[in-house]
């Protein structure tokens, strides 16, 4: 929640900073501005500031809360507790009481410490010590060098002076201490604001992994192949999706029989995600290639041909009128009236089955799979390297935001009457 608000607050003020007070001196009329029109993007395109703003404010905000040594210290959420931890428990037995001390040495995960040693003091409850990593919680067995233990009935009562049952919680300056149900304390160094490297690990350990892999690889693949092999798939099951949905939404916009027998069909295989397909894909296919690709020609078929369908459907009937008093026949008024004014539409559709594809290329190399980045993310979770599955992660999102690029800049080409009209 607390990032939220950070985010909310760096875009407000970004906002208000760039708009109104750098931005202030080049005030625009209304007459200048382009009226935005249905369907037309150029209407309102990205301001570019605004762009790098929010890719830094995110990798200011992972940095921050990872702890990053690419930020100063003073940037820094608040770091988990580190260093020599005590508190006192009280032991009650035979109806007295007695007091020991134990010392706890918090030390970053990457550095194995051991216990301190520490005297036992005076009385039947001596003092005790351990040690343990940040973000962990460590069971503090007092009773194993006490004189009187808790099968002898002592039992801890009291937390720095605080009375304390089985199962409640007491604050300490660092951390808190629980009593089990079993009655032994539970020391839990304070956890900061950071998030654990296990769960997410600073910019420069992901930019240390990625260097690592380009240059020694991951399992006997170089990263280049990992990606090339994840790419020939998505494109391979796009391009035969495509092939085969275009054509059939063409006829199911076309004819009222086609979109009868197709519609249900259609219809009914639209919502089912393509992983719920992976069953039976392998069951049909095998594990090899072919699956992957048929599974991901599925991904991308019915959104093309649902792409292709509601582009010609949405062919305005005026201009097909219009192209019949001038004579056209039928094949003339799809090469120049339905196709043109379904591109568009298309094109949509593409990017979207093309988004559709690299996220399901993960689910497909998931099976069987020796090399694609899907299958660098699915083994490194398995051993929890959160860098290696943050790199694949943001290496399928460059690839398909490159992707969606060249898609744009190929629709502004070949369809540059988009939007008007």
């Amino acid at each position: 929640m607390f990032v939220l608000f950070i985010y909310v607050g760096i875009f407000v003020g970004s906002y208000f900073i760039v708009t109104k007070v750098v931005h202030h001196a080049t005030v625009r009329d209304f007459t200048s501005l382009k009226t935005v029109t249905f369907g037309d993007e150029s209407a309102v395109r990205p301001n570019r500031t605004a762009g790098i703003i929010s890719i830094i404010t995110i990798f200011f905000i992972w940095a921050m809360f990872t702890g990053s040594s690419l930020l100063p210290k003073f940037l820094h959420a608040p770091a988990p507790f580190q260093g020599t931890a005590e508190f006192t428990y009280t032991v009650e037995a035979d109806g007295k009481r007695d007091d020991a001390t134990v010392t706890v040495v918090v030390y970053p995960r990457e550095e194995e410490t051991e216990a301190p040693e520490v005297a036992p003091g005076d009385g039947f409850a001596k003092n005790d010590s351990s040690a343990l990593a940040q973000w962990r919680t460590s069971l503090i067995r007092v009773d194993s060098n006490d004189e009187v233990t808790k099968k002898e009935g002592a039992e801890v009562v009291a937390i720095n002076g605080q009375p304390i049952k089985r199962g409640e919680t007491v604050r300490i300056e660092s951390g808190t201490v629980t009593l089990s149900d079993k009655g032994t304390p539970n020391y839990a160094p304070s956890r900061g604001w950071q998030m654990e490297p296990l769960y997410l690990p600073p910019p420069e350990e992901v930019w240390s992994r990625t260097t690592k892999i380009i240059g020694e690889g991951f399992r006997n693949y170089t990263l280049a192949e990992h990606l090339g092999y994840s790419l020939f798939r998505v494109i391979a099951g796009f391009i035969l999706g495509a092939l085969v949905g275009i054509p059939l939404g063409y006829a199911m916009g076309l004819s009222d029989w086609f979109r009868g027998w197709f519609d249900p069909i259609v219809e009914f295989m639209r919502p089912v995600p393509p992983l719920a397909l992976i069953p039976l894909v392998i069951i049909w296919f095998g594990i090899g290639e072919t699956g992957k690709i048929i599974l991901l020609f599925l991904a991308a078929l019915w959104i093309m041909a649902i792409a292709a369908r509601s582009g010609v459907s949405g062919v305005n009937i005026s201009k097909v009128h219009a192209a019949y008093s001038l004579g056209a026949n039928k094949w003339q008024i799809m090469r120049y009236v339905i196709v043109p004014n379904s591109l568009p539409e298309i094109f949509t559709g593409a990017r979207v089955a093309m988004g559709v594809c690299w996220g399901t290329v993960v689910a497909a190399e998931l099976v069987a799979a020796e090399q694609g980045a899907g299958m660098m993310i699915m083994v490194a979770s398995r051993f929890q390297n959160t860098d290696i599955v943050i790199l694949g992660i943001t290496l399928i999102g460059v690839i398909g935001f490159g992707i969606d690029m060249l898609m744009r800049w190929a629709e502004r080409w070949l369809v540059p009457w988009k939007g008007k009209g």
